[in-house]
């Protein structure tokens, strides 16, 4: 197959749905399919330049809806030459364009939503959930509709997704996702982490590595880790990725008052080996998040047979604690200060076996190239007939 995928921006700092993208893509070259992108980057962005596949930049985009003008022309001319085209995420210009290029064209469509229809957004955030009801009847409800396939990656986002607008309709299908295992030479990953942040060579580690943001529970974080690091001297919290503007500060602030800022270091966005020897460098791996339609990097950490200390807000908590693969709690300071005093409580065998059991939940539940196949078979069984029963 040859298949189109369109999202806002190939820029990796986006998170998870670029970084699926990519992770997907790549996979499906493996298995013979060949995939594009369209996004709404201006040509001259540095961000993406090095996307390991061909790119359509039809940007620059106008507003934070991503409008551009040149979308919609383009996906009417080219969109016929692939078998499918994949929409990334909702309430941007990229699923409304796609909806009506493809309309005129009878070209296959598919929608990953991402986790944007879940209802902690619409509880959160009530003015703009109002906004988007004033729009959602003749936009995304009918990108949402018309879809041959509506994607989600687990059950808990596909029940999650009816519970935000009571106009809901669409053919929803569950597949499986993934991402790939870590690259071989794990001492060398760990070296190149180490040799950058040497003051954790020796520590015990815990991990936080997602978009600095108040969705993520970083604050949580930070509570929890207070609770622990007074009886614990050894113990230190790796802080990694993009910071969201104003957050990361207010956070070092809260760390402060905490007196736990001399034991946390903040990385930034890592990425390669550095990535990679974070995890290879932690004891656990920490995500209290509030919402998090899948959670790559939780698969990450899995991979890497780091256990999981995560909210039961990740969609993905009930397979995590069906595999013995990590710990989970609410999503409030009392759950989080509670995973992280359970984890260290644990025997040492007790924590080798949760080690192990991370690796091969990882293996059986979201290495990419099962997770691939998976998406493959929604989108081909769909394609040539179309039943509208589907």
């Amino acid at each position: 197959m040859k298949i189109l995928h369109v999202i806002s921006s190939v820029d990796l700092r986006g998170g998870g749905p670029i970084e699926g993208v990519r992770q997907l893509a790549a996979a499906h070259a493996r298995a013979g399919h060949a995939s594009e992108v369209a996004c709404i980057d201006g040509p001259d962005e540095a961000r993406g330049h090095d996307f390991p596949f061909p790119v359509h930049r039809l940007g620059p985009a106008r507003t934070h809806y991503r409008y551009s003008p040149h979308l919609l022309p383009w996906l009417r001319e080219h969109a016929p030459r692939y078998d499918a085209v994949v929409v990334n995420g909702l309430w941007q210009y990229g699923s409304y364009a796609t909806w009506r290029a493809c309309r005129q064209t009878g070209t296959p469509y598919f929608v990953f939503t991402h986790g944007m229809l879940d209802p902690w957004f619409k509880r959160t955030y009530p003015a703009k959930h109002l906004k988007k009801w004033l729009f959602w009847p003749w936009s995304d409800y009918r990108v949402l509709r018309d879809a041959r396939a509506v994607l989600f990656t687990c059950e808990e986002e596909r029940l999650l997704a009816r519970q935000s607008f009571w106009l809901y309709r669409c053919n929803e299908v569950v597949v499986n996702f993934g991402t790939a295992a870590p690259p071989d030479n794990a001492e060398g990953q760990l070296e190149t982490f180490l040799a950058r942040f040497p003051r954790l060579k020796g520590r015990q580690i815990l991990l936080f590595l997602s978009r600095i943001h108040e969705k993520k529970g970083c604050d949580l974080v930070l509570h929890a880790f207070a609770a622990a690091a007074a009886a614990r001297p050894a113990l230190r919290l790796v802080m990694a990725g993009p910071e969201q503007e104003g957050y990361g500060a207010a956070l070092r602030a809260l760390a402060a008052r905490l007196g736990i800022a001399e034991r946390i270091t903040w990385t930034g966005m890592l990425s390669g080996s550095e990535k990679w020897g974070a995890y290879r460098a932690a004891d656990a791996f920490i995500l209290p998040s509030h919402q998090e339609n899948f959670g790559i990097v939780v698969a990450e950490a899995l991979a890497c047979g780091v256990p999981v200390l995560i909210s039961n807000k990740v969609n993905i908590w009930r397979e995590v604690a069906a595999d013995g693969a990590g710990l989970v709690a609410e999503d409030d300071r009392a759950g989080a200060t509670a995973l992280l005093g359970q984890w260290l409580d644990l025997e040492p065998d007790r924590r080798a076996r949760m080690s192990s059991n991370a690796l091969r939940c990882f293996a059986e539940r979201f290495e990419i190239d099962r997770a691939a196949a998976s998406v493959a078979r929604a989108i081909s069984d769909r394609l040539s007939p179309w039943k509208e029963a589907a």
